[in-house]
């Protein structure tokens, strides 16, 4: 397990920017963590780590936003509102599985039974108004 504590949104990026060039080619990155954490931070990160050059905005009402490069592609869902099986299903999310596409989920605590098994958990907890511990595994490692 990789742990970073990050102490403004900026590093929140920087890190995630540097974490993004580790990722093999259409990784699955789950997030954990509450309102507010830095998981859109983190996405921005991770896009601009990958080579896109994009304004990342919270999928809460899209449910997926999608960023690409000349080369790259990253699906950014949210998945607050899902609630079952049939929600899950109604956002294409397994057909997103299929391609070489990175993916980014938010609140993945609500699909977690659906998550690939090398899906990269990135656990963010909020210590303070700025700081944010960042916990980093496989699902394997976290269940």
């Amino acid at each position: 397990m990789q742990k970073f504590i990050s102490h403004s949104y900026n590093e929140t990026q920087a890190f995630a920017c540097e974490f993004a060039k580790t990722l093999n080619k259409g990784a699955l990155v789950a997030y954990l963590g509450d309102l507010g954490a830095g998981k859109t931070a983190f996405t921005a990160g991770l896009a601009r780590g990958l080579g896109i050059n994009a304004e990342v905005t919270s999928p809460t009402f899209a449910i997926c936003n999608e960023y690409r490069s000349a080369d790259k592609t990253l699906y950014h869902f949210d998945m607050y509102r899902i609630e079952s099986w049939e929600d899950l299903y109604s956002t294409a999310f397994f057909d997103y599985l299929e391609t070489d596409a990175y993916i980014a989920v938010e609140w993945s605590e609500n699909i977690f039974g659906a998550l690939p098994e090398d899906a990269v958990i990135v656990e963010i907890t909020k210590l303070s108004e700025n700081e944010r511990e960042i916990k980093i595994c496989t699902k394997g490692e976290f269940e």
